[in-house]
């Protein structure tokens, strides 16, 4: 008589236990309006305008570090490529998320043929934020955010040629691949996509979008 009320008991807390951990992760139920913690510094834009769209500014270094997504940001990294930019944007993202204690989770675009279905899964999932690294990751996106305007999208490392609103990207002297069949410039450099240059970015952008300063290019690195 005894196994089989210890088996029961094991198993009630064992879905207690799946319970408890699937709660914390369930992304399909609506949360609050959520602000950012911590303020831009002086030099991020000038203050006495916002930008306008598709303008693209040079914040001072450093003056987006003061800002901080709230805990549990939830964030998907959308991402395609082995080269070292890919690569380098990737581990960024990665560290950024685990310091700031982000929920992140990753789609990757395995093909040319799953670049667009990589996006929609991306969107489906509902996040705060879609960050995209890899060039190849362009042109499809300019073809999807117009039509998904409540969604924000940050573009690492590259950008798009006409951003909506929605769409803000980051990038730096030696990255500066656009998509349309502009591919990447003269001045394009896989060795500027450094550690600091990737984190700088991945900071400088998502405090960007968490202060309503979207639609717009960053440059950083300058």
């Amino acid at each position: 008589m005894r196994r089989p009320l210890r088996t029961a008991a094991i198993l009630a807390v064992a879905a207690t236990l799946v319970t408890g951990c699937g709660s914390g992760d369930d992304w399909s139920r609506p949360r609050p309006e959520r602000s950012a913690r911590g303020t831009l510094g002086p030099g991020f834009v000038e203050p006495s305008s916002s930008p306008t769209p598709e303008s693209t500014v040079t914040p001072r270094p450093g003056s987006w570090d003061g800002v901080h997504p709230p805990k549990g940001y939830r964030v998907v990294l959308l991402t395609t490529g082995d080269d070292r930019p890919a690569k380098a944007l990737v581990a960024a993202v990665g560290k950024w998320a685990e310091e700031e204690h982000a929920d992140l989770r990753t789609v990757v675009a395995d093909h040319p043929s799953d670049l667009i279905p990589s996006i929609t899964r991306a969107l489906d999932m509902g996040p705060d934020l879609i960050v995209s690294a890899g060039n190849d990751l362009v042109d499809p996106l300019a073809l999807v955010t117009a039509n998904h305007l409540a969604q924000h999208f940050l573009v690492v490392g590259a950008e798009l040629a006409e951003p909506t609103q929605n769409v803000t990207a980051v990038n730096w002297p030696g990255a500066a691949f656009r998509g349309e069949g502009l591919g990447a410039s003269s001045a394009y450099d896989p060795g500027s996509f450094t550690a600091e240059r990737c984190a700088d970015a991945v900071r400088a952008g998502v405090a960007a979008v968490l202060n309503d300063l979207t639609g717009i290019v960053i440059r950083v690195g300058e």
